[in-house]
């Protein structure tokens, strides 16, 4: 490795392709369709390659490489290719750390593809989507299934909508949140009624109304998480009330235990049912961290985080291969 893959983080082909088709640079993806074994990444595992730079991860940075020239080689010749690393591989001098066998498979695409189109427009709006392929056509179907599925010649990998966190404040522990959040690769909106006129940083969405009203605005859908920082407690309960009574997949409030019988109360009289409550996460964040701002914002990002990937853990145990054996030919053209 002659530089710093920092590529190798993102973990959503669909942030990096729409640069990339902007460019109009040729591009391949490379899927992770089967897995035997242990391993780090579960099957649904996808890389973006182009001819000079690739995205994502399908291993622990064994074959990334490889599979990055395969593809640049099927992007010349126009035709798919499948890859077996480790147990069953022709390929020796490839060794996987876990001891795993795994086939990739490796698709050149075309830019005017429709499923392409499909798949960025069903981001853009926040929808679920079913994309299918064998590596030589491409459908998409809306909604939701099996997080992934391989039948030995084609799969099915769901893409769902990208985890949003909705931070309401602008102090310290908000700006530091919204910043992890970030780096973490989360769509992060910020919420401060009459802050500054610009966000204090870009990457991120901005919103300076009441945090009733910048809620309806947003959007509140199953993937995403509200987290009230602020210290205005009359727009806290209504903001809270509004994101409780919302399909939100996390809600928390930061606070005192002492003042949390208040606060039901409150949320109570705002019509907030006692189901509804009892999802609220207060005070925020996991414990055994610290008070300071950025110790709070990595207990909140790490708590959100895990409350998403529970709520999301039924497609992805559902998401078995179809076949319980991989093909056995390593490379096929």
């Amino acid at each position: 490795m002659t530089s710093w893959r920092l590529t190798a983080q993102i973990d959503d082909i669909r942030v990096p392709l729409g640069e990339v088709l902007a460019t109009g640079a040729p591009f391949a993806i490379a899927t992770l369709v089967a897995v035997e074994g242990s391993a780090p990444r579960d099957p649904g595992a996808q890389m973006l390659i182009t001819e000079s730079d690739y995205w994502g991860f399908l291993s622990g940075g064994c074959i990334e490489a490889d599979v990055a020239r395969h593809a640049r080689e099927a992007l010349i010749e126009g035709r798919a290719r499948r890859l077996r690393y480790g147990a069953g591989s022709p390929w020796i001098d490839i060794r996987l750390a876990c001891g795993s066998g795994i086939t990739v498979l490796v698709e050149p695409v075309k830019a005017d593809d429709p499923a392409i189109a499909t798949l960025l427009a069903a981001h853009a709006a926040r929808q679920p989507l079913v994309w299918k392929s064998d590596g030589a056509s491409r459908s998409t179907s809306p909604g939701e299934g099996p997080a992934f599925a391989w039948d030995g010649e084609a799969y099915a990998r769901l893409y769902l909508p990208a985890f949003r966190l909705v931070l309401i404040g602008g102090d310290g522990t908000a700006l530091a949140a919204a910043r992890l959040a970030a780096a973490a690769g989360m769509e992060v909106v910020l919420v401060a009624p009459a802050g500054p006129d610009a966000p204090p940083f870009p990457g991120i969405a901005y919103h300076r109304s009441a945090p009733t009203r910048a809620l309806g605005e947003i959007g509140i859908d199953r993937w995403t998480a509200v987290a009230v920082l602020s210290h205005d407690r009359e727009d806290d309960e209504h903001a809270l009330a509004a994101a409780l009574m919302s399909e939100a997949c996390y809600v928390g409030a930061i606070g005192a235990r002492a003042r949390l019988d208040a606060r039901f109360a409150k949320l109570r009289g705002h019509g907030v049912s006692a189901a509804q409550i009892a999802r609220l996460h207060a005070p925020i964040g996991l414990q055994g961290f610290g008070k300071a701002p950025r110790e709070i914002a990595l207990s909140l990002v790490a708590e959100v985080a895990q409350a998403f990937h529970a709520a999301t853990a039924a497609a992805r145990s559902a998401g078995e291969s179809m076949s319980s054996t991989a093909p056995a030919a390593s490379v096929s053209r």
